[in-house]
């Protein structure tokens, strides 16, 4: 899926995630799917604050089959998301700590013009 990155980008990219790994693997549990909506909207927050200038597309890529799910974010930034140490202090910065509890594995990958964000859940 190709979207705009700008925040009313979230609401169907995740819908777009949930709808087509129902599709790829119609048995997925319904935890499951919620915990692939919760990380993509981490990861294409991320992306719209962080990797993405006004006008930017970002291209949202998932692979599903029993058992596994891997969501790509792909933004034209390469500047890397990274933990920030834990703060009550601070409103955000809790999203990738978030991202590493729920998933299985999760990374950055270089592309020609940008970055792929990446995670893989499991069930």
């Amino acid at each position: 899926m190709i979207t705009t990155a700008d925040a009313e980008s979230v609401r169907p990219v995740r819908r777009y995630v949930r709808s087509a790994v129902a599709y790829q693997v119609p048995d997925v549990p319904a935890d499951t799917l919620d915990t692939l909506e919760l990380l993509t909207s981490e990861l294409v927050t991320n992306a719209v604050r962080y990797g993405s200038e006004p006008g930017d597309s970002l291209l949202v890529a998932v692979a599903a089959r029993p058992g596994w799910c891997r969501i790509e974010v792909h933004d034209t930034r390469r500047k890397r998301p990274h933990l920030r140490p834990a703060s009550d202090q601070r409103g955000r910065g809790r999203g990738l700590h978030i991202v590493q509890l729920l998933a299985a594995s999760w990374g950055t990958s270089e592309r020609p013009f940008g970055k792929v964000v990446w995670v893989v859940v499991t069930w």
